[in-house]
């Protein structure tokens, strides 16, 4: 269903994985996609096509930010999905690499977030914001306290966003993906793990990127025009069951 034609998506960490498959999804619903990346997502943008806006810059970047989206012609969707993850014990962290996963998951969907509403409220047509968020901000996850905490934490600004910017009709949700098959997970486990941690989950499989990008088609979609300050899980029932 193409009810997308017309709309301006931003969305962050679209290079590859969760964040492309999201990409590829509302551009098949007839959105134009504003796509940015700590890489170039040349990829990405090639799928899409030659309509593609494209950035490369850390989103923790004020100024890049800002920059990225003064030459966007308008803003009627923003998924906010860039993240990354720093695992270690407690006692192990140092501060910088806290500050690292929070600056990212924290600071810039602050960023791109009140960027985005700033230009929706300008434009007067409302909006909708989705926040990629993760199960493991309710979930204990031992060795990735930076992470779990931040994305808690963006489930409850997601929250107040949405309280805040509904009387310009700019609704705000967020979405938890669960264990899902992306690029990024084989940075901490193998294939073999993959394929057995995927098989000891309710639906016996880990997610597929695509099966996220559909519910944040719906969140962002006509069909979702009275949610808002919502908490989507997409996660296979993995949290039934940690």
């Amino acid at each position: 269903m193409r009810d997308l034609t017309g709309k301006l998506a931003v969305v962050t960490g679209a290079g590859r994985g969760i964040g492309q498959a999201i990409a590829l999804e509302l551009a098949a619903r007839g959105a134009r996609l504003a796509i940015c990346d700590l890489h170039d997502p040349c990829e990405t943008a090639a799928a899409i096509g030659p309509d593609t806006i494209t950035g490369t810059f850390d989103v923790s970047d004020r100024e890049a930010q800002e920059k990225f989206f003064a030459g966007l012609p308008r803003v009627d969707i923003l998924v906010n999905n860039a993240g990354m993850s720093i695992r270690k014990p407690l006692i192990d962290l140092e501060v910088a690499d806290v500050a690292r996963v929070w600056n990212v998951l924290m600071w810039g969907a602050f960023h791109t977030c009140q960027l985005a509403a700033r230009r929706m409220i300008a434009q007067g047509d409302g909006g909708a914001i989705v926040n990629i968020t993760s199960v493991l901000a309710h979930v204990p996850w031992a060795n990735s306290s930076p992470y779990n905490g931040a994305k808690a934490a963006l489930n409850q600004m997601s929250r107040t966003w949405a309280l805040e910017l509904a009387p310009h009709r700019i609704r705000v949700n967020a979405l938890e993906p669960g264990w899902t098959d992306t690029p990024g997970e084989r940075a901490f486990s193998t294939e073999e793990e993959l394929r057995e941690g995927g098989a000891k989950l309710p639906l016996g499989r880990l997610a597929r990127p695509e099966e996220i990008a559909k519910g944040v088609a719906f969140l962002v979609s006509s069909d979702a025009s009275y949610v808002t300050g919502t908490v989507m899980q997409v996660d296979g029932g993995v949290s039934l069951i940690e």
